[in-house]
């Protein structure tokens, strides 16, 4: 079992967004062939899902940190433009009690 699991695994990203009805179906499958029992299915695919998830976190993860060197790159973030705002506001205020 720990062969099909390890073959199903090496797929890698297709099993990240391979849905919970296609693993059972893959599941079932084995089983008709023999290849895994009723009881070791349900492992198997507990143990898929639980591995396409954290695949799935972290292309996720990975995507979110591109995106954020590339936004940061080229534009300022949200906070960044808070304390520009403020400071902008703490200047406008300095010059008008200075007149």
């Amino acid at each position: 079992m720990k062969d099909l699991i390890g073959r199903a695994v090496s797929f890698g990203l297709g099993f990240a967004v391979t849905s919970k009805e296609q693993v059972e179906k893959l599941a079932e499958e084995w089983v008709r062939k023999g290849e895994i029992t009723k009881a070791e299915s349900s492992v198997y695919v507990d143990e898929l899902l639980k591995k396409g998830e954290e695949t799935r976190n972290k292309i996720e993860e990975m995507i979110r940190e591109r995106v954020q060197s590339i936004i940061g790159e080229k534009y300022v973030t949200r906070e960044q433009y808070e304390q520009l705002e403020q400071r902008v506001a703490a200047l406008e205020h300095k010059e008008t009690s200075v007149d």
